[in-house]
This record gives C-alpha cells, sequence and structure tokens, in this order.
C-alpha cells in the first residue's frame, strides 16, 4: 500500500518520513525490514521504538544490501603501462599492455587490488586486436609502481612485516626476475615513503640507474619517558631528549595528515645506496620531482609552510613554485613564479618543453587552471591554455587537479588532458604551438572519460557514465589536425544498465543586477553571460507513456569548488535500481563551467547555492515524471551545508533529508577546521 506523508511538512532522517518515499515497486509487508534497514540506517538509528515496530518499507526489489553490494562489484583501472613492442607474424605490432585494478569487497570492507595483462595487435595506424594474457593476479602489499622509459625494468614500492615491523622495501625488477631488494626502514635515512598523489612520485633517471621518490624526513627516535627501563628486546634508549618527546609536528591537513616534512631521495639502482638529497630550502615541502633531461639536476615543486601548512587536499591554490635543484652544487633555482600556485610538471619526450598548471593563490579554492609552458633552453615561460572566464567556443577551461604522468604526443606539441566541461568529463587535445583546444570525445555516449597515459601516440582511456560501469579502451592518437577521427578498440567493455536513463538539464537562473546579459546564438534571446548551471538525472526507464511519477532524491555536490561529472557512482545507480529518480546539482560555483562561475558564489555561499538547487528541482519537476509529494535531499560536507538551508528555509518541499558531515556549526569549524580561510 502506498502510506500518506507525515503530518508534519518535514520530518529529516525519520522513518514515518522516509517511509512516503518508497516507490510502488518497494511496497510489500513487513518481512523486509531487515532488507531494507541499510538504506534508512540514520533513519532508524533516530526513530523511537514505537515506530520501529511498525510496519517497514518491504523487500519487493529484494535486499538493498545485495543490490548495493552488485551494483559495487565492477572494478575500476587505477593504473596502465604500455611495454617494449615485438613483431608479430604479418607484420603488425604486438604490444604489452599491463593495468592495475580496484574493486570494492564489501564483504570484508576493504579493497581488493588486482593486475590484468593484455596483447594489443598494433598495425601501425590503429589497434586491430586485443589479446588477454592469463587470469587477474591479486596485488598485496603494493604502494607505488613505476616502470622504466624503457619499459625494460619496473619499480615496486611495497612493504611487508618483519619481528611485527612494518618494513618499507623498494624491489626492481627486470625480464630475468627481481634484481634489486633494497629494505629502506633498515637503511633508517628517512621516515615512510609518500604514497599520495599530492606530494608522491617514483621517476626513473633517463639512464636507468637511479630512482627518485619522496619520503618523511627522519626524525630522531623517542627516548623512553623512563630511560632506565628497557624495551623487553633490550633495545637502548633512543637518541632523541626527553623534552623532545611531545614535539608537535605540523602537517599539510586532512589525507595528509601525515605528511609534515617530506624530502627527496634517490636509490642508486646498481649499488643500493639510497641517499636523501640535501639543500632544499627548510621554508617549503618539495614533491611532485622528476628528473632533468640530462639528469644532473631535478625539478620539483615546492609548497610554502607559511602562513600555514594546512588544507592541501582540498585547497590546491595553496602557495608553490617550481623549482630546479642542482645535483653537483645542491642548489635551488627558482623557475616559475613565486606568488602562484602550481602543480604537475610534466617534460616532452624529447626534454625541450616542460609544462606544469597554475592558478592564484587563495580565493575560491579550486579554479579554472592555466596551462603554462617553460621552454628548457631559454627558460622562458609562456600561456599556452589561460583561464577561461565565460565560454564562448564550447571550451570550458582546464580544472584538473593532475596532468596525466604521461601526457605528450610522440610530436613533441601535442597534449593530451581529461577534465570537466561542464557536468562531462572529455579527452582533450591541446596544439601548444597553436594554442588550440579540441574535445576528441564531445557528444560520445560515455559521459566520463579519464586519461590514464599516452605512449608513442597509443592512448589508454577508462570510461563511464550514470548508467554504465568504467571501461578500458584503447586507440591511436591521429596525425595532427585529423584528431577528431580518433578511433577508440575495447579492452575491457562494461554494459549499460538497461533499466536506467539519464541526462542533463541546463538550468538558467533569473537576471539580477549581478548579471549581466548576453545574447544566446541558439535562440536569440538574451540570458546572463556564463551563469548557466546543470544538473545530472539519473531515472529508471519505468512507464514508456508517462503515466508513472518516480519519487526524487536531490543531492547537491560538496566543495563547494567541485563537480558531479557523468560517471559510475554505486551509490546513485542503486538508488535508480530501487526505483527513485537521483538528481546530482552543479550550482553555480561548480568546476567546469568557467571561472566567472565559480566565483560567482564567493560572498553568497548559503544563498546561490541553495537557491539554485531549488531551480534545479523545480525545472526537473515542470520536465519529467517525478512526484513532487516525495522528495528527499542528500548530502555530504558542503552538499550537507545545503540541505541543511533547503529544509530550513523550503520545509514543504521535502519529506526526508539525510546528510553526511555537514558544515553547520561553524563556531566549532574555526577551531578545528584544516581550511581556515
Amino acid at each position: 500500500m502506498t502510506l500518506s506523508p507525515p503530518p508534519l511538512p518535514v520530518r529529516p532522517i525519520a522513518v514515518g518520513a522516509a517511509r512516503a518515499l518508497w516507490p510502488p515497486c518497494c511496497t510489500g509487508t513487513s518481512s523486509s525490514r531487515a532488507a531494507s534497514g541499510k538504506l534508512c540506517g540514520a533513519s532508524r538509528a533516530m526513530a523511537s521504538r514505537a515506530e520501529r515496530a511498525e510496519e517497514a518499507p518491504p523487500a519487493g526489489s529484494g535486499s538493498l544490501g545485495a543490490l548495493y553490494q552488485e551494483l559495487s562489484r565492477f572494478p575500476r583501472v587505477t593504473y596502465a603501462s604500455v611495454g617494449v613492442g615485438f613483431a608479430a607474424c604479418g607484420g603488425a605490432k604486438c604490444l604489452p599492455l599491463y593495468t592495475e585494478w580496484c574493486q570494492p569487497d564489501l564483504g570484508h570492507r576493504q579493497k581488493l587490488h588486482f593486475s590484468r595483462q593484455y596483447i594489443l595487435h598494433h598495425n601501425g595506424r590503429a589497434v586491430v586486436s586485443v589479446t588477454p594474457v592469463g587470469i587477474p593476479a591479486e596485488i598485496r602489499d603494493q604502494l607505488l609502481i613505476r616502470m622504466s622509459p624503457t619499459g625494460t625494468h619496473k619499480a615496486v614500492f611495497t612493504h611487508h612485516l618483519e619481528m611485527g615491523q612494518k618494513q618499507e622495501v623498494i624491489e626492481v625488477w627486470n625480464k630475468s626476475g627481481r634484481a634489486r631488494s633494497i629494505n629502506l626502514t633498515a637503511l633508517d635515512k628517512h621516515g615512510r615513503v609518500y604514497t599520495d598523489e599530492q606530494f608522491g612520485c617514483v621517476a626513473w633517471s633517463s639512464t636507468e640507474t637511479q630512482i627518485l621518490y619522496v619520503a618523511e624526513r627522519r626524525r630522531p627516535k623517542r627516548q623512553p619517558l623512563f630511560p632506565q627501563a628497557r624495551s623487553p628486546q633490550g633495545e637502548e634508549p633512543g637518541e632523541a631528549r626527553k623534552e623532545e618527546h611531545f614535539v608537535y609536528y605540523d602537517n599539510w591537513g586532512e589525507a595528509l595528515s601525515d605528511k609534515s616534512f617530506p624530502v627527496l631521495c634517490v636509490v642508486n639502482v646498481e649499488t643500493s645506496e639510497v641517499s636523501v638529497l640535501e639543500g632544499i630550502p627548510g621554508h617549503i615541502s618539495p614533491g611532485q620531482a622528476l628528473w632533468s633531461p640530462d639528469d644532473k639536476c631535478i625539478l620539483f615543486v615546492g609548497w610554502w609552510h607559511e602562513p600555514f601548512r594546512l588544507g592541501l587536499n582540498a585547497c590546491s591554490n595553496r602557495r608553490s613554485a617550481l623549482f630546479l635543484f642542482d645535483l653537483s652544487e645542491s642548489s635551488c633555482e627558482l623557475l616559475s613564479s613565486d606568488s602562484e600556485a602550481v602543480s604537475s610538471p610534466r617534460l616532452s619526450p624529447d626534454g625541450t618543453r616542460l609544462l606544469y598548471l597554475e592558478c592564484p593563490v587563495f580565493g575560491p579554492h579550486r579554479q579554472c587552471l592555466k596551462l603554462q609552458m617553460l621552454n628548457w633552453q631559454t627558460k622562458l615561460t609562456s600561456t599556452v591554455v589561460d583561464v577561461v572566464r565565460a565560454a564562448t567556443s564550447g571550451f570550458f577551461g582546464i580544472y584538473s587537479g593532475a596532468l596525466p604522468l604521461l601526457c605528450w604526443a610522440a610530436d613533441n606539441h601535442r597534449v593530451l588532458l581529461s577534465t570537466p566541461q561542464r557536468s562531462r568529463k572529455e579527452l582533450l587535445v591541446v596544439d601548444t604551438e597553436l594554442g588550440s583546444v579540441k574535445a576528441v570525445t564531445e557528444g560520445t555516449p560515455e559521459g566520463s572519460w579519464t586519461l590514464l597515459g599516452i605512449q608513442e601516440d597509443l592512448l589508454v582511456v577508462s570510461c563511464s557514465s550514470p548508467n554504465c560501469p568504467p571501461s578500458l579502451k584503447v586507440g591511436v592518437l591521429p596525425p595532427a589536425g585529423c584528431e577528431l577521427e580518433l578511433q577508440w578498440t575495447s579492452v575491457e567493455e562494461a554494459s549499460v544498465l538497461p533499466d536506467m536513463e539519464w541526462k542533463i538539464l541546463t538550468v538558467h537562473p533569473p537576471v539580477t543586477e549581478d548579471n549581466q546579459y548576453s545574447k544566446d546564438a541558439g535562440t536569440g534571446s538574451f540570458r546572463p553571460a556564463g551563469q548557466a548551471f546543470e544538473a545530472l538525472l539519473l531515472t529508471p526507464q519505468g512507464n514508456k507513456r508517462g503515466e508513472e511519477t518516480f519519487p526524487l532524491i536531490v543531492s547537491p555536490h560538496g566543495g563547494p569548488h567541485a563537480v558531479f561529472d557523468a560517471c559510475w557512482r554505486p551509490k546513485m545507480a542503486s538508488l535508480c535500481q530501487l526505483g527513485f529518480a537521483v538528481l546530482m546539482v552543479n550550482y553555480r560555483g561548480s568546476l567546469g563551467f568557467g571561472q566567472a562561475s565559480i566565483e560567482s558564489l564567493i560572498s553568497r555561499v548559503g544563498v546561490q547555492d541553495v537557491e539554485d538547487t531549488k531551480l534545479a528541482v523545480n525545472l526537473a519537476l515542470r520536465t519529467e515524471p517525478l512526484d513532487p509529494d516525495r522528495i528527499a535531499l542528500l548530502g555530504g560536507s558542503h552538499g550537507g551545508f545545503v540541505c541543511c538551508h533547503l529544509i530550513a528555509r523550503y520545509p514543504e518541499m521535502c519529506k526526508a533529508c539525510v546528510v553526511r558531515s555537514p558544515v553547520i556549526n561553524m563556531a566549532t569549524l574555526l577551531g578545528t577546521s584544516d581550511i581556515p580561510d
């Protein structure tokens, strides 16, 4: 039966209210309480014993936990590397492709990592076929992996337990097997190796005799508070003074709380000698390092410790610069502006050009980025792609957190990257000589494309959509000017879920005094320049004649300067499989819509983002088969902040609200947040 709404207009996270949201396909008897409990877990925790004794949303769709587990089983590729090719019969060339994948193991509450290998058959113009090699192999205890420039060696950072202590080890493998195994913990030259995406790196020298990486600076061992007491193993007291036992080491904030003083380290593969580079300025933290073309210097990004060493994971606009470290003189040279924020230095294959991303310090925590290029011979910098304030030609700017490690084409002047373009994530080709940008995946059925790397013009990508799990594809980059002719070959193909559909809704907010008018080329009407925003709508297929309406779950994203791109999300797909429509709102201030849109949210947080979410809901209700009497809100962090504003400002709009880590207590956050600005 269909339950009527509760007497109060809004009952956030309450079972009685949530029950009114359930679609007809989920109605039934009380025997489904256990099956449906996981979706309403937060609601049930707040409900009274009397409410818990009432009839629960039944399980016409089966166990909710089993459904989510089923949709979470699709793996995603996290790493890909193309090896050295070899000739095959008929003149075709064979290329080995090594990939690593991640898959949730909900039963054991962990992530499963495994590798897959393939042989790509290449005729010089395209990949004509793909042959899987063997079966997937599980990867355990691996921290980092990187192939050497020629593909003949592989560096693997791993760890294992020895007498109850974790030992970090670097292994070097070649075609004959493991050539070196160096216990970094036993050498005690530094602390833990950095494996994060912010600082961490593994870089081979061009001679393939040295490996560069980043680790925590070695700290003095703590002396026991009672020196006369020996440890069970009879160890002597450490070398630190007692007064250093409680020294506080500042860190780089959430998700980087174990990162305080990174150091650059080099291991000699032939001698197994490890050295920590001395001479890096003490007021910066180095990371994202790579070798210079002649192996005599090291390039790295350095982040200033002042005014504070906080919030770098969520706020990529902290002051940083490119530095060049001379190994022979142990001296540093500044290569970029020292008043901006930079990231992702990438050398061209011929070593003549260096690309990197740049944005202003402070302001919005994530912004539209410049693509800068440094001429290695002259050390002069030029802007390849500037900040896009409002798109005029279909290109909306670069917002990637990082360029792919391998992003240069073989011609040394084209670069490939993937970045949000409004609510899609597209693969772009940038001509560094002309400054032109082309989206080679525009108009494809897949809504999100991620470039894993390009080697000798062979592209390896992962793509997905809100109703299609990730697929792995390869393609050969056509000559300059013909990039739109790029053809893809599937390596691992995922199928579209047949009972789900998705679309992008474009919302035009009303004109205000702050907006300027511009003429829409398509309709001839005048709209606020650059201020339209979008929302992704995921719906069950339902009745094609439109006689059925679906309950709606509305989810604004966190950030606030982030974006819902049209990729696979098991949680949202699970809700849709249950019969709910899901609206993911990219309010003004989201990435991918131009810098003007991002800046429009500054000083309007809690007003513009809230009203934009309401506008998106109104548009969806007008144009789609949705039930206005069955709407719920779902959001985390800043998305939870927006949801809480909505239930207070528009209490009649929704029947339930679930928020995760919402930003709702500013007074407390002033003293605890790692983003004080």
